[in-house]
């Protein structure tokens, strides 16, 4: 059954229902979030952080959502946001560059079930 976006979007901006409708807004959205913020962290650890903190992003700022855009691509941005900056705190952390952090990363990485 296709989401009603707009519908959603009212229920997320209304103090009434928005837990119940943010409880839908994760289980709609978490898998795509997830695999989105795995490409760019590669750790799973680390992409399960990420989409945690990419989440309470959202909560905490969906009363100014716009709805200039699809509310997904609102999302994405904000999770490509957190990654980058996780990605930047960690290397920066190692004193490494991004590119050569990320590449341990993937050099580290176990296969995955």
């Amino acid at each position: 059954m296709p989401i009603n976006e707009q519908k959603l979007i009212a229920e997320l901006q209304n103090p009434k229902t928005k837990e119940l409708a943010f409880k839908q807004l994760i289980s709609l959205y978490k898998e795509r979030l997830y695999w989105h913020i795995r490409k760019i962290v590669i750790s799973h650890t680390d992409t399960d952080d990420v989409l945690q903190n990419t989440f309470i992003k959202i909560f905490k700022n969906i009363d100014g959502f716009k709805k200039q855009s699809k509310l997904y691509s609102w999302m994405y941005r904000i999770a490509t946001n957190e990654a980058i900056t996780f990605i930047n705190k960690r290397a920066s952390q190692k004193n490494v560059a991004i590119a050569e952090y990320q590449q341990q990363l993937v050099s580290s990485l176990d296969s995955d079930t």
